[in-house]
């Protein structure tokens, strides 16, 4: 089995650009405009960003991408960390605004009233994210949605794109419709979040976290199982292959709303993607991987 990969805790200015599909002088833009607060600089001079910047970053590369106004973006922001709940309603607010300028010129931008419409509709969270993912996320109950099952599925369709991320989506419309299921989650990552610093690698709890954690995987892919996500699964494959036939397989990709940023590969996207991972919780997913690479493999249909 390859070596599982240690995402680093913080990363510099060019990974974290580089990550989010920016310049590194985009970024300092956003500092200079009010968008992303300035982080100090360490003992060698340079700026190191977390998690919760990068997050930040992904919301504010998709709302302008939309066709949001920076100042618009900034304005949504102001007084509040993006993951605050109440600034949900200050969003809105400058999405509706944004809507009468786009009726205003709605020859010219109808494509971009089109999104923001429907980010409105969704959720401005939820509609920031492809369609394919959003359509997997319809039956979910109203409100069952975390707002880090989103960051997750941004991040996830960043690195695997929307296919990848609409799959992923099934784990959450599991979750969302089960409350003992969610229930059960919550306290297995809490137990995981528990393996911070102060635990050795080799301490005997960072086993017993990862067999709940196989334990939990293995219960919830029952109820996917059950639940007949993977043959939505296998329709989602088919209605890709279609968009998508093997002969554009090798064509040059399009450049990116983002200023043509290189594709990366899923390993170089995680050495980018900054997680607040100790060692002991790092190893307690190996443990778990491990776990589930030999448990016995699930039957899935075939596809023809």
């Amino acid at each position: 089995m390859r070596p599982f990969p240690s995402p680093p805790r913080q990363v510099m200015i060019g990974d974290a650009a580089a990550f989010v599909g920016v310049t590194p002088r985009t970024i300092r833009h956003y500092h200079q405009v009010g968008l992303l607060p300035e982080r100090e600089r360490g003992g060698d001079g340079r700026r190191r960003y977390g998690y919760a910047e990068i997050i930040r970053l992904l919301w504010i590369r998709r709302m302008a991408d939309a066709g949001i106004v920076l100042d618009d973006i900034r304005d949504a922001f102001v007084g509040a960390a993006p993951s605050a709940s109440h600034d949900e309603d200050e969003i809105a607010g400058v999405l509706a605004r944004l809507e009468d300028t786009l009726t205003a010129q709605e020859a010219e931008l109808q494509s971009k009233r089109a999104s923001v419409q429907r980010m409105r509709n969704l959720g401005s969270r939820l509609g920031l994210l492809d369609d394919l993912v959003s359509n997997r996320l319809e039956g979910a109950p109203e409100g069952s949605l975390r707002q880090d099952d989103l960051d997750t599925l941004l991040v996830t369709e960043r690195i695997f794109g929307p296919l990848g991320a609409a799959v992923q989506a099934g784990r959450f419309s599991a979750l969302a419709a089960d409350p003992a299921l969610r229930a059960e989650s919550d306290r297995v990552d809490a137990a995981e979040e528990a393996l911070d610093d102060t635990v050795a690698v080799d301490d005997p709890r960072v086993a017993h976290v990862a067999a709940e954690r196989h334990t939990f995987e293995a219960a919830l892919m029952r109820v996917i199982e059950e639940s007949g996500q993977p043959a939505e699964d296998d329709a989602l494959f088919d209605a890709w292959d279609e968009l998508h036939p093997p002969e554009d397989a090798n064509a040059a990709p399009e450049p990116t709303p983002a200023g043509g940023s290189r594709v990366m590969s899923a390993a170089e996207t995680i050495r980018k993607m900054p997680y607040d991972l100790s060692p002991a919780r790092l190893r307690c997913m190996e443990l778990a991987v491990q776990l589930g690479a030999a448990a016995p493999a699930v039957t899935m249909p075939a596809r023809g």
